[in-house]
């Protein structure tokens, strides 16, 4: 086999689509992934502030995990299985109700989906209209959902909506919290518009929200939005739909970015990092009553990932327990918001925004924020933006990284933005 080196990338350039996307930005070849560390061909390292996107909460090839993977491939296990029955799943599902779903009171179903999060999305909006009758759905402004139909209408990024190629409907847009300045409260926005029989506001079948806007641009909403929000679905007869998808899984501090929200979701859709190990595997959560689809009515030739099933299962067995992880996640939390503060007053007008190892900083422009991710790279450091004009330069690194990495990862950020600064005071002269 020939090998590809940092240098001979000719092939992804020749063969590749046009629609690739990070290795824009990350212009070199990766061939190992340990940890919170990244190797090229050319054997540099890359400290990892983007972990697949909130994948690898757990960071590149746990051990334990890889050690379970190995097992099960070794034995003959299930790789593929459809939805059958097998020992893989059956471990799964005794792990999450023991470690997830009991200790938080949730007698929720737990509906395999196609592997990717958008399949989730769009099977629980389809639960939610065959619930209801209803065809319209509330999302809201710098909301992500993902690019399929369904989940892309539900989505607010203009370019990604651009895509579609034909009319995204059936859902209606509302002002996330705090997207019309603090005076103005958008839940009440919200039951006003459903209330009023000449808003022209169809009743919605659900309300969709992220708890953290991950793409949006780290946009928190607070423990008071989002229980109004769920009162008003449960007084205008909508299911309360939250996407955890990116939030969830302990980026946000607890292993749903709502538990501290005092709120019971009717369906939650995960995926990203449920698999603990990258691979693809989603699900939506739907409490029992709301389970109505038939044999096959939502399905999809891989939602039997069985090797996800090992992984997910060593995943919640090392880390969710007991409370040790998450005691780690709010001293990591505590730490990354002291750094990034002093990070945001190197810039003017910046801020950090963001919740528990979802955070980032509101750099003001996209054109900013996208040279100090460059420079980031140039440096070591593997880093993103997000936001309406990608004007946020977000952390999503492992939450179990070492400390050490964590400190030299944001080094080099804070490098970055004060080399900016200097660049900018140089220019101004």
């Amino acid at each position: 086999m020939t090998t590809v080196t940092t240098d001979d990338k000719q092939i992804f350039t020749r063969r590749e689509s046009e629609a690739r996307s990070y290795c824009r930005s990350f212009s070199t070849v990766f061939t190992k992934a340990k940890g919170s560390t990244l190797t090229d061909a050319e054997g540099r390292d890359y400290i990892d502030f983007l972990a697949g996107c909130s994948s690898l909460n757990y960071g590149h090839n746990d051990p334990d995990m890889k050690a379970a993977l190995i097992e099960h491939i070794e034995r003959d296990g299930v790789t593929h299985g459809l939805d059958m029955h097998t020992d893989a799943k059956a471990e799964f599902l005794k792990s999450f109700e023991r470690l997830i779903l009991r200790p938080r009171d949730m007698d929720h179903r737990v509906l395999f989906t196609g592997p990717t999060g958008a399949n989730a999305i769009e099977a629980a909006l389809k639960i939610a209209r065959k619930v209801t009758g209803r065809q319209n759905v509330v999302s809201f402004t710098n909301g992500f959902h993902g690019v399929t139909l369904g989940a892309l209408a539900a989505t607010g990024n203009g370019y990604h909506r651009g895509g579609a190629g034909v009319p995204l409907n059936h859902v209606t847009r509302i002002p996330y919290d705090g997207a019309m300045g603090g005076d103005i409260d958008t839940a009440d926005l919200l039951n006003r518009m459903l209330s009023e029989p000449s808003s022209g506001v169809e009743k919605p079948a659900a309300i969709l929200l992220e708890t953290v806007q991950g793409e949006g641009g780290l946009n928190a909403a607070s423990r008071e939005w989002v229980r109004r929000v769920s009162e008003i679905a449960r007084a205008h007869g909508a299911l309360l739909i939250i996407d955890d998808i990116q939030a969830g899984c302990g980026r946000t501090g607890n292993f749903f970015s709502f538990e501290e929200m005092g709120i019971s979701p009717d369906i939650i859709t995960m995926a990203k990092s449920l698999s603990g190990y990258g691979l693809p595997f989603a699900t939506v959560l739907v409490k029992p009553k709301y389970d109505v689809f038939g044999p096959a009515e939502h399905n999809g030739t891989f939602r039997g990932n069985n090797h996800a099933f090992v992984t997910a299962r060593v995943a919640l067995e090392k880390f969710w327990a007991d409370d040790t992880f998450r005691a780690t996640i709010a001293e990591r939390s505590a730490y990354l918001e002291k750094r990034l503060n002093e990070i945001a007053a190197l810039l003017p007008d910046a801020r950090v925004k963001g919740r528990g190892m979802m955070m980032g900083v509101d750099v003001g422009s996209g054109e900013l924020a996208s040279d100090i991710c460059k420079r980031c790279f140039r440096d070591g450091l593997i880093i993103e933006t997000s936001g309406a004009h990608d004007e946020v330069v977000k952390i999503l690194c492992p939450l179990n990284i070492e400390q050490e990495t964590f400190a030299r990862g944001l080094d080099i950020l804070q490098s970055a933005v004060a080399e900016t600064t200097q660049n900018t005071k140089i220019a101004a002269e």
